[in-house]
């Protein structure tokens, strides 16, 4: 049976599927766990669904196709053992895995996934969905930024 066709009882969230609202939460508020990391956005009022969603981000850094998936598959599972969760109704969640979700007890997984969601909660409204970046050009390896005597100087080594 596949995720979307559970009964709604044992469904605690809807799925992020498309890139784009990946992207749009990865612009909001963020929580740090030592197993991952919980960013939220608010949804925009376009009428879409009116339960929270939910996407799973886990990179190839945490490791090959098999450890990403036993990652994936522990963390939605201790999600789903995680209710009652402060999980506002109008807003996306993204889960960025990191490898210690394997070695972490599961227990403290479930733990970290209410701590994480209550700290979310507690954001003011206007926060979530804000950028935590200031806003303005971003600057990488081999962009020009102003020198000490305010001419331009070339980074790029």
């Amino acid at each position: 049976m596949h995720a979307d066709e559970r009964p709604a009882a044992t469904r605690v969230f809807r799925r992020l599927k498309k890139r784009a609202e990946f992207q749009r939460v990865s612009r909001g508020a963020r929580k740090s766990a030592r197993a991952f990391a919980l960013q939220a956005a608010e949804r925009p009022a376009d009428g879409g669904p009116e339960s929270a969603r939910v996407g799973f981000t886990v990179t190839k850094k945490v490791g090959n196709s098999v450890v990403r998936n036993r990652v994936r598959r522990r963390l939605k599972e201790a999600l789903r053992a995680a209710p009652p969760l402060e999980a506002r109704r109008d807003h996306d969640y993204v889960v960025v895995a990191r490898r210690e979700a394997l070695s972490e007890p599961f227990v403290a997984l479930v733990d970290q996934f209410r701590e994480a969601f209550r700290a979310l909660a507690t954001v003011r409204s206007d926060r979530v969905g804000e950028a935590r970046r200031p806003d303005g050009p971003r600057r990488g390896k081999g962009q020009r930024r102003a020198g000490r005597d305010g001419k331009s100087e070339d980074r790029r080594q």
